[in-house]
Parts: C-alpha cells; structure tokens; sequence
C-alpha cells in the first residue's frame, strides 16, 4: 500500500532543470562569477544527482505497481515483503507466548486465592467487627429463618472470636498457672540451714570417768540436735579430752546454748571449746 500511495504522489522531479534554466539566464544577465560559478557547478551536480535518484525511485514504484511488477526484477521490493511477512509470523508466536503467560499468572492467582482462605493464619488475621459467626455474616435473607439448633451449631464452630474473649481466656489462664505455682511452692518443703559442730569437752583431771561425761554429754536432748561419732584425744599428762559430733538446725540451737548446756555437769566438765564449725 505505501508503494502505490506513492505512485499517485505529485512531485516535481524537473525542477532542477528550471533552476539551471534561471542561473544560466541570471548568467547572461549580469556576467559570470567565477567564485560563485564554482559553487553553483557543484551545486547543480548534486541536484542532478538527486534527480536522478528521484527518477529511478519513480521508475522502480512505476514498474511495482504495473501489471508485470510481479514478476519483474524488484529485489528491494521482494525483500521487503519477505521481512514484513516474517515479522507478521513472530508476531502471531509472541501473541501465543502472551496468551499462554497470562493464563499461567491467572491459574498461580487463582491458586494463591485459594491458599490464602484455607490458611488458618488468613483466618485468624481476618478482622471481626460484629460478635456474630463467619456463616450467619455472609447467609442471604432467605436463611433468616433458620432453627435456634442450626444458630447454636454456627456458634459453636465460630473460626473468628472477638478479641474480648481472646482477652478473657488469656486472663483465666494467666490466673490459673499463678494459682497452681503458688500452690507448688507452698507445698515446697522450706530449705532448713543446718551446721556440723565439733566440740571440745575438757576435764578437771586424769581420775575423771570419761565414759560418764560423754554419757553426760549425749543426755542433752533438744529439738534440732543431733549427736555424732566422738573419740577422746590425749591433752598430757594422762589427761583426755573428749571430742564429739553434732549437727545442729540454725533457728533452734546455737553454739552458746551447747556450751551453757554441757557446763552445768560440773562435777565432771570443766570446760567445752568449738574445735570446729561447718556448714552443712
């Protein structure tokens, strides 16, 4: 079509030969210039060349839109519909490709949609305003008319809840775990601090009976005592001393209370000293 739109396209194709016409007249009108004849020459074989170039375009369209164009020896012409024909065919792959792109993207949303309801996360991020369930939202009018044992069913299987029951459960539970460690640490039994003492239980002299004064000793009974192993320990002289055990309950027996204790055996107890003391 742009060939033939050519074809019927009015141009002047012989104005170069009126423009030598009017410079060779202007020539023998006022004589000739030889710097200006320079520029002229060449100027004019530029435009007889493009005149030229004109006259082969017109012949070339002339002879593509007669009745032998067909067949004649139009090269550029043939070129010309072997390219336009070739981009008509990737046209028509890249529309197929298109196409089959947008039902791609339309089956992945499709799929996407559907993930996104059946995600209990969707479900849950979903915003309730009105403490009714999902089901009786979205029922017709004509549903309006449904048993109180269908509503109760609705109820019990509400996905959403409110956030004021959420806060109610979450209160209720907090409680709960706070009752039952108070509990279990009321039924914790408390940590009792106990000490391990090793005492020293001198005698007047070598003529007191040892055997009695520790008999003496372990008679002291008193709740949070306990007596241990003891063993006498020579001093000099034939003197022994008596060495003892005992773990005591911090809150309820004291070292002075020990010694106050064991002094009151005079007869056989002359002085008591703390050779150790440990906590257990």
């Amino acid at each position: 079509m742009a060939t033939n739109f050519l074809v019927h396209e009015k141009i002047w194709f012989d104005k170069f030969k009126y423009d030598d016409a009017e410079r060779r007249f202007y020539e023998q009108m006022n004589g000739p210039v030889a710097g200006s004849s320079r520029q002229e020459n060449g100027a004019s074989v530029i435009l007889r060349d493009i005149a030229r170039a004109r006259e082969n375009i017109q012949k070339s369209l002339a002879g593509s839109s007669g009745p032998g164009a067909t067949s004649g020896p139009s090269g550029d012409h043939s070129e010309l519909v072997v390219r336009i024909a070739s981009l008509e065919v990737e046209n028509q792959s890249l529309r197929g490709v298109v196409q089959d792109l947008q039902q791609a993207v339309s089956k992945l949303e499709a799929r996407l949609s559907a993930l996104e309801k059946s995600s209990p996360a969707h479900r849950a991020t979903a915003p309730q305003t009105q403490h009714v369930s999902p089901m009786r939202q979205v029922e017709p009018p004509a549903r309006k008319v449904a048993t109180a044992t269908e509503d109760d069913e609705d109820d019990d299987i509400d996905l959403f809840g409110s956030d004021e029951e959420e806060d109610r459960e979450a209160a209720r539970l907090r409680e709960e775990r706070l009752r039952q460690y108070a509990e279990k640490k009321a039924k914790k039994p408390a940590l009792v601090a106990k000490s391990s003492i090793l005492l020293d239980v001198k005698p007047w002299d070598d003529e007191t009976d040892m055997a009695q004064l520790e008999a003496c000793v372990r008679s002291i009974q008193m709740d949070g005592l306990t007596w241990g192993g003891s063993k006498l320990v020579p001093v000099g002289y034939g003197i022994h001393k008596l060495q003892i055990q005992c773990v005591v309950e911090d809150d309820k027996v004291g070292t002075d209370l020990l010694e106050e204790e064991i002094t009151k055996f005079q007869e056989h107890v002359q002085s008591v000293d703390v050779a150790a003391f440990n906590k257990v």
